[in-house]
């Protein structure tokens, strides 16, 4: 049999001659099944890729159309193949209809049978007979039938009608007995292209005989005997279904002992008395009628006079040792053995003397029944059936021969031929026995049909060699043996078509990189086309890596890369023509998830987060997908999906699962998954139980809890004593994970309740229920008080404290303590006395602080505690009486001193020495006179040490000295005052250093005495140098004075350098610590900066703030931020709303900033970046505001940042840019000669209208014959107005008068009109003025219609 399946894209595009994007699948199972035609989709791309091979002849398993063309050798398959390879050596492969209408329409095609009935038809009476035959070809094709061998005229009878382009036939039995159309009737297909039949359809009516008359003798039986009631039901057809019921309609039960066999008979093992009965009623329901019918009811006495008694099986049916069975290949077998014996026997299987494992049996009716489906002839064999009971057994064998119907190995599939080509039909079935096999033509035995010397049968197979057109017929193989038969209908079509290609031009196809891509060239021609393919039209394609070019057309890449995108062609060509089409491959890259969901452990009622992050070809649409166990995501809130992740939120046990998130696109998919596992605190443990109960411990077990996916590490268990505590649960023990038991050891004198909480890595359950209260017996103490003190607390008393036992230590009631003392390394007895409900005992009239042994011992009703324990305590303290003697002070240096002393008598301290407190104080300066501000100093030395250092004094001083003794008490006397003085030291820096006087090249310093002297002054020392940048200085100048002398005047300086001066004051120790300021020789703000030499001692600060230094003899000093200068001269110049700042700068940062804010305001400074400039011009700064700038230097390191002084610089105001037009001289002037001219050309226009004078304005009007132009009224001498229906509306974009009486009238006239030239302007006898000015209001007061002089104010109006 050859590939299942030759191409995909063949049998997409040609498809077979039935129907498009279908196949028929006409394969018999057996000769009483009909002939089935059934439509099946044909398979997917991904389903028929696999079975794409490279070119080679193949036989194609399509049953639609089958052609072998001679120019290639093929693979022949089949019993018949080496016979046939000499005259097939030129056969190729074969060719397939398309299923395109336009492809299709114009083809001629042989009938081919779509649709027919069974092979056994079985009607029911009550309905019409329908007998199928359905057929299609080209031309559609004609009719006709034939019954028991014999043409059937359907024409002929009325009851028959045949369906109008169909040949299906619908029999109308009412009213006529059904049997008369009883017979085998057959369906025959015709066109001019040839005849195809159908199978030999057997009509048969169904049948429900009644039940034949009979008289049943009532049965009786002894208990324990076999019994069988026979039921022999009818035949019908098809046969009826039996079951037994009583006469209440209820199925009697059946088990192992009463069985109902396959043919309906009833069958007792052996009887027992409760089978005594009188309505045994077999029923049979036939399917078809859906019909009834009982047999008379048997009635069966059960005796227990003579009960049988045990034996052995025996086989009621089948009978003998041996019993035989046919069945037919694909049908079911059904075995029975059915054994009586009493005991009821066991019944077992076997085959050929193993077990029956297969998938296709089963065992019904307790064993008694084996069932195997669609039987095989590897199901023949010996069967043996075993009834055993504790007696024995018993055997039977059962030989099962399985025969055949014939079945198709390979149906004759349908041919289309080019003229001159060569084919064959094969028709290869099995069977047992061999069926025969027999051909026809159009219906006619072949032996009988005209002869043609183009066609040679040979057993199963046709030859067709060098066809024609009037070669096309319909072949009928008909296979049969004594069970059945086959036939089956193969059309040969004969056609010559030049090449048409199928596939859709232009398609483009996409798939992934490193996938297959199948390019289509699915084409039809006859003789089949030869198909060659192009890559953008200029390389040949070959069969060879990576290309692999189908018989079909297709061409295959095996693994597609992005070079292999692009254009392909395909050209199909034959003897009869050439066709071409265009293709497009398009290669993307694959979606691949990057980040997988990663298992998660999560709390319950916490959240949990799966990411799932995905890289795709960005011309492709991604869709993520979320499952839970493979299934949708449940409906709920808590589910929410983002673009790359899942989030779930109070998770629940019942989202414990695997969640996988799917990237599809149009092309690929990935896919990862994850598992959740919801963890949450045990459930309490349940079932307490107390057992192995003694008087000082117990057993304690209980059952666990859920532990919700997270082991149990512990148990811990607790107690309440409901006697002392009730209501306080106290923890006991703790005890594995693995156990459920523990051991617990008791106090006497309780009332135990106990309780368990399991422990997992979330955290502990919930307590459990309590267990059963469990009181232990009282006994005396096991324990004495702990923590037992002696202490006085007054000179002569000891005070005896200790820890009190707790009621559930106390053992028992009665709890008291007896307290015992003596003095220490003294012959005396113990004292002792008892107290309850204390914790502590006062021995009074003791000495002071005298050791003593104590004791303290816990009894209660039951007796004494154990033997107390010893411990030493002491009486109370009093204050120290005596000091230290023998004082002495030892002077270091200038800032320390060492104080000496000798140890006081043990006795004198009069309780436990604490140490020695020095106490001392600054008097006074040795120059200086008292000091009123010092304070005593304290240091307390432990109480071994005879000495110590006092550190931090002041040089050149008197200090007094004191030392005292102290206990636990406190202080005792203070020793003789001693006195001692410090040496001198080096003095403070200068008070201050001005710079006065400066110039071009000099300067003046003055400076003031140290704060502090420290010493005797002798003089002071300046040196100065030049600052050449941030980091480098030049050469030193070093000067010295005497100390009356505070002040010098420096010349010869560079102009315009920065010098930095360094100041220090002198004693016999050596120069104290600089005062350091910068100052250049010009006039400029100057920065000082007051530090401190390493090693040089404190530097003090200046006596005042110092300010910028400016020509005034004694100028304020400014700070400064470092001792090196960072900046320099600062200046600022503003213009409009710009501001221009200078300076220097020494620094080596590399962040400069100018930084600026609007005066007294609380907005944040504003910066911008100057890095590597010297000058800055801030823009966009507000007219008439004033604004704070200063220059910032910022290190990247995060030093402090350098800053110059703030400069309040103010930008000017500017004048408004408005101009006010009517301030401009020009403007007024003009207005002054408009209003004059108007007022000329009033007074002319007032005088001739006192005249009585007409206007050119009256000839204007009667020359344009405006409809709105009302007539002058010639009484009053007037001038006529313009007027319409709105006559009051005033002149767009005038200004009415406050009186109302000006109005403008609308019109569309121009004034151009009204000119002469077409310019606009006044006539020499002012004729536009009187147009547009002249109007006339009617004093609605008075009622009168006198004419009002023009004002100058209606002209104005006008005019505008």
């Amino acid at each position: 049999m050859g590939d299942p399946a030759v191409t995909r894209s063949s049998a997409r595009a040609w498809g077979d001659s039935f129907s498009v994007g279908e196949r028929v699948n006409a394969e018999h199972k057996d000769d009483t099944a009909p002939l089935e035609i059934r439509s099946e989709p044909f398979p997917g791309r991904e389903e028929l890729r696999p079975h794409l091979r490279r070119v080679e002849p193949v036989t194609m398993d399509f049953p639609v159309v089958h052609l072998i063309m001679g120019k290639s050798t093929m693979r022949s398959s089949g019993s018949g193949a080496v016979l046939l390879m000499i005259f097939l050596s030129h056969l190729t492969a074969a060719l397939e209809v398309p299923l395109d209408p336009k492809v299709l329409e114009g083809l001629p095609q042989p009938p081919t049978i779509t649709l027919q009935s069974p092979k056994d038809y079985i009607f029911d009476p009550r309905e019409d007979i329908i007998i199928h035959c359905e057929a299609k070809g080209k031309p559609h094709p004609s009719f006709s039938w034939t019954r028991n061998g014999s043409h059937f005229d359907v024409e002929q009878d009325s009851k028959v009608l045949m369906k109008p382009g169909s040949g299906t036939l619908v029999i109308d039995i009412s009213g006529e007995k059904a049997e008369a159309y009883e017979g085998t009737y057959q369906c025959t297909a015709h066109n001019d292209q040839g005849t195809a039949i159908s199978n030999n359809i057997v009509i048969r009516q169904s049948r429900s005989p009644l039940w034949s008359k009979e008289r049943l003798e009532p049965i009786t039986v002894q208990t324990g005997v076999s019994l069988v009631l026979q039921c022999h039901p009818p035949e019908g057809l098809p046969p009826p279904v039996i079951f037994w019921m009583d006469n209440i309609f209820q199925r009697l039960p059946l088990d192992n002992r009463v069985t109902q066999a396959l043919n309906g008979d009833l069958y007792f093992s052996n009887v027992l008395p409760e089978d005594n009965r009188n309505d045994y009623i077999c029923y049979a329901r036939f399917p078809y009628t859906q019909t009834i019918q009982q047999k008379q009811p048997i009635s069966v006495t059960v005796l227990q006079t003579f009960p049988a008694g045990q034996r052995r099986p025996d086989f009621m049916t089948p009978l003998g040792a041996t019993s035989t069975k046919m069945v037919l290949r694909g049908e079911t077998l059904e075995l029975e053995c059915i054994a009586e014996g009493l005991p009821t026997p066991e019944m077992s299987w076997q085959k050929d003397g193993g077990e029956l494992a297969t998938s296709r049996v089963s065992f019904l009716n307790y064993k008694k029944t084996v069932k195997i489906l669609d039987v095989s002839e590897s199901d023949g064999g010996d069967y043996t059936c075993t009834a055993t009971n504790r007696l024995g057994t018993a055997h039977h064998i059962i030989k099962v021969a399985v025969k055949a119907a014939p079945f198709w190995i390979s149906a004759p599939r349908n041919l289309i031929l080019a003229p001159n080509e060569t084919g064959i039909l094969t028709c290869r079935v099995s069977g047992d026995p061999k069926p025969d096999i027999s051909w026809f033509v159009n219906g006619i035995p072949i032996q009988n049909a005209p002869e043609d010397p183009t066609r040679k049968v040979d057993g199963d197979t046709v030859i067709l060699s060098r066809v024609q057109t009037s070669s096309s017929a319909v072949y009928q193989c008909n296979a049969s043996n004594e069970f059945g038969y086959l036939i089956a209908n193969a059309f040969v079509s004969v056609l010559a078509e030049p090449p048409r290609v199928l596939t859709p031009p232009n398609q483009v196809y996409k798939v992934i990189t490193n996938s297959p891509a199948l390019l289509h060239c699915a084409t039809f021609g006859s003789p089949i086309p030869t198909i060659t393919w192009f890559k953008d039209r200029q390389t040949s394609i070959k069969s060879e890596d990576p290309y692999v070019i189908h018989e079909n057309g297709t061409l295959e890449i095996n693994v597609a890369q992005s070079q292999n995108s692009g254009k392909y062609t395909c050209i199909a060509s034959n003897n009869l023509g050439i066709k071409e089409n265009h293709v497009f491959l398009e290669v993307k890259e694959p979606t691949r998830i990057l980040k997988q969901p990663e298992y998660k452990v999560v709390q319950r009622g916490m959240s949990a987060i799966f990411e799932c992050k995905v890289k795709h070809d960005p011309s492709l649409v991604p869709t993520m997908i979320w499952l839970k166990n493979s299934g949708e995501l449940p409906d709920d809130e808590r589910f929410e999906v983002d673009t790359d992740s899942l989030m779930i939120k109070d998770v629940t046990e019942e989202d414990e699962g695997t969640y996988t998130c799917i990237m599809n696109t149009t092309l690929d998919r990935d896919s990862a998954s994850a598992t959740l596992t919801v963890v949450e605190k045990p459930d309490p443990p349940t079932d307490l139980e107390l057992t192995d109960q003694t008087e000082r411990s117990i057993q304690l077990t209980w059952i666990p809890g859920d532990e919700h996916n997270s082991a149990t590490q512990n148990f811990l268990i607790q107690y309440e004593d409901l006697l002392h505590q009730p209501g306080i649960w106290v923890n006991m023990t703790e005890v594995a994970g693995t156990s459920t038991t523990a051991q617990l050891e008791l106090s006497p004198y309780v009332y135990y309740s106990f309780r368990v909480l399991a422990k997992n890595q979330v955290g502990y359950s919930q307590p459990s229920q309590p267990s059963r209260q469990y009181r232990t017996n009282p006994a005396a103490p096991d324990e004495n008080p702990s923590n037992v003190h002696g202490e006085g607390t007054e000179p002569g008393n000891l005070v005896i404290s200790w820890t009190s036992l707790t009621g559930f230590q106390s053992n028992g009631p009665g709890l008291e303590y007896k307290v015992l003392w003596r003095q220490m390394d003294v012959d005396q007895e113990w004292s002792s006395n008892t107290v309850a409900n204390a914790s502590q005992y006062v021995v009074s009239g003791v000495p002071v602080y005298v050791p003593y042994e104590i004791k303290v011992q816990a009894l209660n009703d039951y007796g004494n505690g154990p033997e107390a324990e010893v411990v030493v305590g002491y009486s109370g303290e009093d204050l120290p009486l005596s000091a230290p003697d023998g004082v002495l002070v030892t002077v270091d240096n200038s800032t320390m001193a060492k104080v000496h002393w000798e140890p006081v008598s043990p006795n004198s301290v009069r309780g436990k020495l604490k140490g020695y407190k020095v106490y001392y104080r600054r008097q006074r300066g040795l120059e200086e006179d008292v000091d009123q501000d010092s304070q005593d100093q304290v240091l307390t030395f432990s109480e071994n040490q005879t000495e110590g250092s006092l550190a931090g004094l002041q040089p050149y001083s008197l200090y007094n000295i004191f030392i005292r003794v102290l206990n636990s008490k406190g202080e005792g006397p203070q020793s003789q005052d001693k006195q001692f003085e410090t040496l001198e030291g080096v003095p403070g820096p200068p008070s201050f250093l001005n710079v006065l006087n400066t110039s071009l090249d000099s300067l003046t310093l003055e400076w003031g005495p140290p704060l502090k002297k420290n010493g005797r002054l002798i003089g002071y020392t300046l040196k100065y140098q030049p600052v050449i940048n941030s980091t480098e200085v030049g050469p030193a100048t070093v000067l010295d004075f005497p100390l009356n002398e505070t002040t010098v005047a420096l010349d010869n300086l560079n102009s315009s350098v920065l010098y930095k001066f360094h100041l220090s004051a002198k004693t016999i120790k050596g120069a104290g610590a600089n005062f350091t300021k910068e100052a250049s020789s010009v006039k400029e703000t100057t920065h000082i900066q007051p530090t401190v030499q390493t090693g040089k001692g404190p530097t003090e600060p200046p006596p005042h703030p110092t300010s910028p230094v400016t020509q005034s003899t004694h100028p304020p000093l400014r700070k400064a931020p470092s001792v090196a200068p960072v900046f320099g001269i600062v200046n600022t110049s503003v213009w409009e709303e710009c501001a221009m700042i200078t300076w220097e700068y020494f620094g080596h940062h590399k962040n400069i900033y100018v930084e600026y804010t609007v005066e007294n305001s609380k907005e944040d400074w504003k910066r911008e970046s100057v890095n590597g400039s010297h000058s800055h011009i801030l823009k966009g700064l507000k007219p008439g505001t004033s604004y704070r700038v200063r220059v910032v230097a910022r290190d990247p390191a995060g030093a402090a940042p350098h800053t110059t002084t703030e400069e309040v610089v103010t930008v000017p105001a500017v004048a408004s840019r408005h101009v006010d037009i009517a301030t401009q001289g020009w403007f007024i002037g003009l207005m002054c000669a408009i209003a004059l001219l108007i007022l000329v050309l009033l007074i002319v226009c007032f005088i001739k209208r006192n005249k009585g004078g007409k206007y050119p304005v009256k000839e204007k009007e009667e020359a344009h014959q405006d409809p709105e132009i009302q007539p002058m009224k010639e009484d009053d001498g007037t001038f006529g107005e313009y007027s319409d229906t709105e006559d009051h509306k005033p002149l767009k974009g005038s200004r009415t008068p406050s009186n109302g009486t000006v109005r403008r009238d609308e019109s569309d006239d121009s004034l151009v009109d009204y000119g002469e030239g077409g310019d606009g302007q006044f006539n020499e006898d002012g004729s536009f003025i009187g147009q547009y000015s002249g109007k006339k209001e009617k004093d609605t007061h008075e009622g009168n219609e006198s004419s009002e002089a023009p004002s100058p104010v209606n002209a104005m109006n006008s005019f505008v």
